[in-house]
């Protein structure tokens, strides 16, 4: 396994408490399932409609009016017979929030984002938060105030032959054979087999300090013994304690992982527009605007500049974005679904066990291009039609 056996004894320690089982809820669900955590919750009792089976792939047009969550869990159950998939039957409290390692919150109104985001931090529970809105989408971390990653990068650990060991207050290291270490500032190496300088094998972790790549330095050596030949520097993977801010925190001061620099105006947008869907949500007892709806669209986008009135981060909203991002809110796509999917369940795996850097705060992502050029369809082109394919 990639994730290694100490990783994989942690995740078989690990509940997963999924929230919403529309198409990327159920596609979380699945890759984390294969991946063997210790169980699976799922929470969705709103009935399946048939626009369902768009992207859920484990309904069936006779499940049409039963609750999703207990329509799927059966059949998610047979993708790994070492996972117990249950269904809770009433929406979870704090209490029940402080069961779980991980809970992944997808399909509900902000209101409730928040208010299981706040039981998840309060109890030290890892909260993501996630949402697909036809070629829109997003992720939301918060792993904690101290959550520890035992490995960063997930690389073997870097080792290499030593040619020279100076004794001084710099301890300059120079590799062998112009080897490149391949070290990076601020990682830490131990040594063995040094032959002169001997305090240096088994010696507690040193600090790198990268000078080029065949020389580093470990701090000061001028109190050792001097150095004669021989000996190994191995890389100590040392783990590192990360703070993730709340949901609530976040929403007003986010830090964004720019997922195509390309687009580099467009997270700050896109977090103003997601925010105002909601705000439109409530507003409409929890309806999305219309597809291809001009009037909704001119409403989404007026919140949206409501909201970024307010924002102590205000940013340069572009009209033409936020009337697609309202066309297709209602929109869930297969594609995108496989996509945020995957990437969410490998962040529900960094949190059961701590190893690869998790994403901090939000990513959000789109793929217009995925449009044709020039594309305009109308209100009517875009009608709902009653079939799966809506």
């Amino acid at each position: 396994y990639v994730l290694g056996v100490d990783a994989m004894k942690k995740m078989s320690a690990s509940n997963v408490l999924i929230v919403g089982l529309k198409g990327l809820g159920c596609e979380i669900a699945k890759n984390v399932i294969l991946a063997g955590v210790k169980s699976v919750a799922l929470y969705d009792p709103a009935k399946v409609e048939i626009t369902d089976l768009s992207s859920q792939f484990f309904l069936h047009e006779e499940d049409v009016g039963k609750p999703r969550a207990e329509v799927s869990a059966p059949r998610l159950a047979e993708l790994n017979q070492y996972v117990p998939v249950s269904v809770v039957d009433k929406e979870p409290t704090a209490e029940d929030i402080a069961a779980y390692k991980c809970v992944v919150v997808t399909d509900v109104s902000l209101k409730q984002k928040l208010e299981l985001s706040e039981a998840a931090h309060k109890n030290g529970v890892c909260f993501i938060s996630t949402e697909i809105r036809g070629l829109f989408g997003y992720t939301f971390n918060d792993f904690g105030e101290k959550f520890v990653v035992e490995d960063p990068t997930g690389e073997e650990p870097l080792s290499g032959m030593i040619a020279d060991i100076e004794q001084s207050a710099e301890g300059i290291v120079t590799c062998l054979d112009e080897t490149r270490h391949g070290l990076e500032d601020g990682q830490y190496v131990t040594f063995s087999e040094v032959q002169g300088m001997t305090e240096l094998n088994a010696c507690e972790p040193r600090k790198v300090n990268v000078l080029g790549p065949y020389t580093f330095s470990i701090g000061d050596t001028s109190s050792l013994s001097a150095y004669k030949r021989g000996g190994l520097f191995q890389q100590v993977k040392m783990p590192v304690t990360v703070s993730f801010s709340s949901f609530t925190q976040a929403l007003e001061n986010p830090e964004f992982l720019i997922s195509d620099f390309a687009k580099f105006d467009r997270p700050a947008q896109l977090h103003v527009g997601f925010q105002a869907l909601h705000a439109f949500s409530s507003a409409h007892d929890g309806k999305l605007p219309r597809p291809g709806n001009d009037e909704d669209a001119a409403e989404v986008l007026r919140l949206a500049n409501e909201i970024n009135d307010k924002w102590s981060q205000k940013t340069e909203l572009d009209a033409e974005l936020l009337k697609k991002l309202s066309y297709q809110a209602t929109g869930d796509l297969s594609p995108m679904v496989a996509v945020l999917g995957g990437l969410v369940a490998q962040e529900v795996l960094k949190a059961c066990t701590g190893k690869f850097s998790p994403i901090q705060n939000f990513m959000y992502f789109d793929a217009l291009e995925c449009l044709p050029v020039g594309f305009e369809p109308s209100e009517e082109d875009l009608a709902p039609s009653g079939s799966r394919y809506d």
